[in-house]
């Protein structure tokens, strides 16, 4: 290991040494608000040299010659912008480049646009999210969000309208590391699940990689989910009043101070602010719009929430900015008797990116602190509570070369705290003390992205992390590569080693899920049923996942086989009977599936068709038993279509299937008695609880039934002489009526369903 560490040190080294001819390198922005726009191509012409740009707007060309040359940008949507550069010897020259938008935007942009991006980068098991992509979806109150979209994705599996949790291959929630502009968010989705904690209008990007992710990504075994926001229009104050039955939203973005140009760019140093704030009343409009129409609408709908973001950005005339962003959401669900979930999140965060002049380098990174607590009453009147907050710092460089190829190297720091309280099936608490659990990770990480011509791409990685309160060091190695037989057919595969701290809980007698808390690996020694000690107490899985993307005509097709090998999970004994059994025992888990995609485009036309096919299991040391969120089959498919002359009406419509989700059955109820006085208990007179007895020999032995639901919804837009816009929409949530479980309760038998036909009316102004 530690000769291949040195060999692989001494190549990117070498990469640095002897790439320092000429280069170019800059920014592109959005000509109408500066923002900056991502994977564009930038070429040179008469060369068949170029590059794109990243999330941030940048790209970097290498090995120019020295003189002038012409820059040649183009974007779907956009104008080509042509500029010429003078390069120098052994420097890099920095610019920057406005693109104007053209009249209309042909819907095909979406497939057209990420083909080049797909021939550059091996993007095994990642899905980009563009703004455009959100708003075909089906809006439920004319109100687009990324959790509906997250739903779509391949080998994603959702609860469903209620519960909040989305499963991606094979992985729980606490598997996934969601991101927004950088910070860890340790519940991105409300308990109505249609909603997340992010504004559709603030986000610049998401990307959603299901697995085989790479070094940069640490301290978690399944999946990443990263959401960057915009900087903010450096032009002119804008934004959008939206109103529906569901929720309203206030969203504003504009130029701290005036926004003009100054010879056609815009002024040297800008700063800029964006500001979201939406709250949902669902609990009060349901009965007082809907109430006419009977259960569940009166009294079952008991749903709210309150989202704010804020953001403040300077940016610097050489492409280096500085921002500052905070937040605080807020959620709770409340079915009278029966259950009362609350939940807040708030967080303060940093991110700054450095150009140095002269350089091929890009200095990007941030400092984060958020605080997250959540609490739980059910009818058994044992509350579980958790709570964690953390602190996270990061700085990543990237050194780019000829021919798209790049070197990626940076360090982590991260502390966090948690606290937790937790009752059984039994009622015996397991709670880590009032002062909770802290812990410190370091990680440290260095990739290779090394593009050979325009065929093979291979990216190997090394990522180095310490659990300090564990005293685990890991040495995870990663590797993804991609092979490119043609311009339109594309072989690509990764493996990697994965581990992470956090894990979280459920209690087997809940049918559906809505409390998951949060706990560091303890400092005690855990061990599976047949008495075998963890050599460490982290969590591991090994990633392996190949593909195959190739597109005929307007048809973009992708297969993507994979597999997990979670060979070291922590969770709570279940099989715990008194209070000197261990809190903690160790699986293992496998999940393996394969995942199809289509996607169609053609001006008015958008098509996207997912079927995935995936099997979860765990193996607790006494039996193998599938985790609740099996879903063997999982079909979505998305449609829209643009009708009008000025390209005005929008009609869509989403249809999912998905195969009944696992959960552990009902054997009996009976009485349990208190022995605590040992031969003194008296049997005669105690009046023992009222328990429940679980299939124990057959975890999640049971299905529920098959969930399938039909989304629609139509939007008319009107676009007036100051440039301002008003659209109405109007949706229908599961159209006909289709009645999916969403909770039980064992006791009393009592069934909550999913949003029932649910139609809604909605209001968007832009200005």
């Amino acid at each position: 290991m530690k000769k291949a560490l040195v060999a692989f040190l001494f190549l990117c080294v070498s990469f640095q040494v002897f790439g320092q001819d000429g280069s170019v390198k800059g920014f592109v922005y959005d000509a109408t608000n500066g923002e900056p726009l991502g994977f564009v191509t930038v070429g040179v012409v008469g060369t068949t040299q170029g590059g794109k740009t990243n999330n941030d707007g940048f790209f970097n060309i290498t090995k120019l010659p020295v003189g002038t040359i012409s820059l040649q940008v183009s974007y779907l949507g956009y104008e080509i912008a042509k500029k010429e550069i003078k390069t120098k010897a052994n420097y890099t020259v920095s610019t920057k480049i406005y693109l104007k938008r053209k009249a209309r935007t042909l819907k095909d942009v979406v497939i057209k646009a990420k083909k080049s991006e797909k021939k550059f980068d091996t993007r095994v098991g990642t899905t980009k999210i563009t703004p455009k992509e959100l708003k075909m979806m089906p809006s439920i109150g004319g109100e687009p969000d990324i959790a509906q979209y997250l739903s779509v994705m391949p080998g994603v599996v959702s609860t469903g309208d209620q519960g909040g949790q989305l499963y991606i291959r094979g992985g729980s929630p606490i598997q996934n590391k969601i991101l927004l502009d950088g910070m860890t968010l340790y519940n991105p989705f409300h308990s109505i699940g249609l909603y997340s904690v992010f504004e559709t209008d603030a986000i610049r990007n998401a990307e959603v990689m299901s697995g085989g992710f790479g070094v940069e990504y640490g301290d978690r075994t399944s999946a990443i989910v990263a959401v960057t926001t915009k900087d903010g229009n450096k032009k002119k104050l804008s934004g959008k009043i939206g109103v529906n039955p569901i929720l309203a939203k206030v969203f504003l973005e504009g130029p701290i101070g005036k926004g003009q140009k100054e010879n056609g760019e815009f002024k040297e140093t800008s700063t800029t602010f964006l500001f979201s704030l939406k709250h949902s009343y669902l609990n009060r409009t349901s009965s007082a719009l809907y109430g006419g129409l009977g259960e569940p609408y009166a009294t079952k709908l008991p749903y709210q929430f309150t989202d704010a973001y804020g953001k403040i950005n300077l940016s610097f005339n050489n492409g280096s900015k500085f921002s500052i962003f905070g937040f605080n959401f807020d959620d709770r669900v409340n079915f009278a008797g029966v259950t009362d979930l609350k939940w807040n999140n708030w967080g303060l965060g940093t991110n700054f990116t450095i150009t140095p002049e002269g350089s091929s380098s890009l200095i990007n990174g941030g400092v984060y602190f958020s605080d997250y607590n959540i609490n739980l009453e059910e009818a058994d009147g044992l509350p579980r509570e958790s709570a964690i907050n953390s602190f996270e710092a990061r700085i990543g460089v990237t050194t780019y070369f000829k021919n798209y190829s790049e070197l990626n190297y940076g360090v982590e720091l991260s502390a966090f705290n948690t606290a937790f309280k937790y009752f059984n099936f039994i009622g015996l608490p397991i709670d880590d003390g009032s002062g909770g659990n802290s812990t410190t990770q370091l990680g440290g990480f260095v990739k290779l992205k090394k593009n050979f011509g325009d065929k093979l791409i291979f990216e190997p990685g090394l990522r180095l992390q310490y659990y300090a309160s564990l005293d685990v060091f890991r040495l995870e190695p990663r590797v993804a590569v991609k092979y490119n037989i043609t311009d339109n057919f594309r072989f690509k595969g990764s493996a990697g080693m994965y581990s992470q701290n956090l894990f979280s809980t459920k209690s087997d007698k809940d049918i559906v899920n809505f409390f998951s808390g949060f706990l560091t690996g303890p400092d005690v020694d855990i061990a599976d049923l047949s008495g075998k000690v963890a050599d460490n107490n982290i969590q591991k899985a090994y990633h392996f996942i190949a593909g195959v993307e190739f597109e005929v005509d307007k048809l973009d097709f992708t297969v993507e086989p994979w597999y997990k090998n979670f060979n070291q999970l922590i969770a709570l004994n279940r099989y715990k009977l008194l209070s000197t059994d261990p809190d903690y025992l160790i699986e293992t888990g496998k999940a393996y599936g394969v995942d199809f995609t289509m996607k169609y485009a053609q001006d008015r036309i958008y098509l996207w068709t997912v079927y995935s096919y995936g099997y979860v299991d765990r193996f607790d040391g006494i039996q193998s038993y599938p985790t609740p969120f099996d879903r063997r089959h999982n079909v979505n498919v998305v449609a829209s279509y643009t009708a009008g002359k000025k390209y005005d009406w929008v009609l869509s419509a989403r249809f999912n299937y998905g195969s009944p989700f696992p959960f552990t059955r009902t054997q009996a109820f009976f009485e349990r008695v208190d022995f605590s006085n040992g031969l003194g208990t008296d049997l005669l007179t105690q009046n023992g609880g009222f328990d429940i007895l679980y299939e124990g020999d057959n975890i999640n032995g049971g299905r529920l039934s098959h969930y399938h639901r039909l989304d629609l919804s139509a939007s008319k837009k009107f676009i007036f002489q100051n440039k301002t816009t008003l659209e109405t929409s109007f949706g229908v949530s599961n159209a006909y009526d289709r009645q999916n479980i969403f909770y039980i309760d064992r006791i009393r038998n009592n069934r909550e369903y999913q949003l029932p036909i649910f139609p809604s009316f909605g209001i968007n102004w832009a200005f």
